[in-house]
């Protein structure tokens, strides 16, 4: 099992930057991919960005250039770095891990918003 704790979220103005973080805690080594989704109000969950233990990496076409994923496998926290912020940025961001056995886990949210 994994347990995942997010934080770093908060208020911001429009082209600001804000940085996630995502400690992970328990059975860190059988993680095998972790992401971070949004989901803003009446809009369903999406992905924002996701890596690979083989550091494969995808972003959100909203998102790229301005996002920044990191994370290696074997540590034990993965970063969102979010830079020129937006409104439509807005939203409830979670992280997520992918485990081996193909089994997710979700940690419980931290909330961005961004003003105009």
């Amino acid at each position: 099992q994994v347990q995942l704790m997010e934080s770093g979220g908060g208020l911001v103005q429009s082209g600001g930057s804000l940085r996630l973080s995502c400690a992970a805690s328990g059975s860190i080594f059988s993680i095998n991919g972790m992401g971070w989704y949004r989901q803003a109000p009446g809009k369903v969950r999406e992905l924002v960005a996701g890596i690979t233990s083989g550091g494969r990496i995808t972003y959100a076409d909203s998102v790229k250039g301005r996002f920044t994923i990191s994370w290696a496998s074997g540590k034990n926290t993965a970063f969102l770095q979010m830079n020129s912020l937006k409104p439509e940025d807005t939203a409830v961001y979670y992280c997520n891990a992918r485990l081996i056995t193909q089994t997710e886990h979700w940690g419980q949210g931290t909330q961005v918003t961004v003003s105009s």
